[in-house]
């Protein structure tokens, strides 16, 4: 087995290390803590070739590899734990499911703003009453002359304060076997948006009102039967969910270093105190093995869909890993790593939020299980 990077995956680490340090690096506090969408690092990165690195050439993309995103993802976010988020959206999320169902005049449409950083597409799922349970969404798809009528809320939406496309997840009819997803623009009539809420991240989300929006035929992107080929989507943006918590922990464990080598107490630099080089320890391992769980779940994945048990140990490592040591991390520095003068407290803040979002890890550990036994263990009420 190898654990090292190939020496291309080396020299693409070290290009877009160098393209952070030069663009991102003297920003990355003002980014953390801005509302706006950091728009302006999307087209460098776009023009660097950070986003489409997972889509396939013939469709518009790079044609990269699954690792070579992680790659990016982790690179970016070592320098500016904000701009890590472009490297999601335009690789992981929405963009990818996008890309592999999409029509050829759909992409034509869509696809090239998205790649050029001038688009922003996000998924709309989690509703009121459907978060964990998607396949509980309400949504509704009615037929309606050449197209549907859609009708419904959804929340918690990820860039949905700036999305320019939004990928909405409706119900056709009853059951599972009938949900699918349509696109809708923002602007489009019937379509509004509640007021913004922010997250304890700092990011805003506001709720989503569809209200009987006219969709024509060539904007359904996946029609009834197609909730399982959405689904497999979703594993890739688990897998940069899970990227994105390791990087951040990382950035504050290394953060952490310096403060711990350069600041004295009692005579002596903190790294002398042995209570605390025990938190340094703790913390690289917890680092390096869920490291090593997220690239066996990204290597992998690049000989097919990701796993989804191999995705779910990642994510719940990668997780709980970013976010313990961001508060050790914080810990360790006391006041300055609690202070917004830094981006420890925003590493803490941003790890936490991913131990929900993007498959919370109860449900992922309901799903580890399940690969244990080799069993399914449904979640809702005996069916009668």
């Amino acid at each position: 087995m190898q654990f090292d990077l190939t020496e291309e995956q080396s020299m693409f680490r070290d290009a877009v290390a160098a393209f952070a340090q030069r663009h991102l690096a003297a920003g990355a506090l003002e980014r953390a803590h801005s509302d706006d969408y950091p728009w302006e690092v999307a087209r460098m990165m776009a023009e660097q070739g950070l986003i489409g690195i997972t889509i396939p050439e013939e469709k518009g993309g790079l044609g990269g590899s699954l690792m070579d995103a992680v790659i990016a993802i982790e690179t970016i976010a070592s320098v500016c734990p904000r701009s890590a988020d472009v490297v999601q959206a335009g690789n992981f999320g929405a963009i990818r499911t996008f890309a592999q169902f999409a029509s050829d005049a759909q992409k034509e449409q869509y696809l090239a703003p998205l790649l050029k950083g001038d688009g922003l597409i996000s998924v709309a799922m989690t509703e009121p009453n459907a978060g964990s349970a998607v396949t509980e969404l309400t949504t509704t798809a009615v037929p309606d002359g050449d197209g549907f009528r859609i009708s419904g809320q959804k929340i918690f939406t990820t860039h949905g304060t700036h999305a320019t496309v939004f990928l909405v997840y409706v119900r056709y009819g009853p059951g599972t076997g009938n949900i699918g997803s349509v696109l809708i623009e923002r602007g489009q009539e019937g379509f509004s948006f509640g007021k913004p809420v922010r997250f304890l991240s700092g990011e805003e989300w506001n709720p989503l009102f569809f209200d009987n929006v006219h969709v024509p035929k060539d904007k359904v992107l996946l029609g009834p039967g197609g909730f399982k080929q959405q689904m497999s989507g979703f594993n890739v943006e688990r897998i940069g969910n899970t990227a994105r918590s390791l990087a951040l922990g990382r950035y504050a464990f290394n953060a952490a270093v310096e403060h711990a080598k350069t600041r004295k107490q009692f005579g002596r630099a903190l790294c002398e105190f042995q209570g605390l080089q025990w938190k340094f320890a703790e913390m690289k391992l917890k680092l390096d093995a869920a490291q090593l769980l997220l690239y066996r779940a990204a290597t992998n994945a690049d000989k097919g869909l990701p796993s989804p048990d191999e995705t779910a140990i990642a994510k719940v490592a990668c997780n709980r890993a970013g976010f313990d040591c961001a508060n050790e991390a914080m810990q360790v520095m006391g006041g300055a790593g609690y202070s917004q003068d830094g981006l420890v407290e925003y590493c803490l803040r941003r790890t936490r939020g991913w131990m929900i979002a993007g498959g919370a890890i109860e449900i992922l550990l309901n799903r580890i299980a399940e690969g244990v036994f080799d069993m399914r263990f449904p979640q809702g009420p005996a069916r009668a």
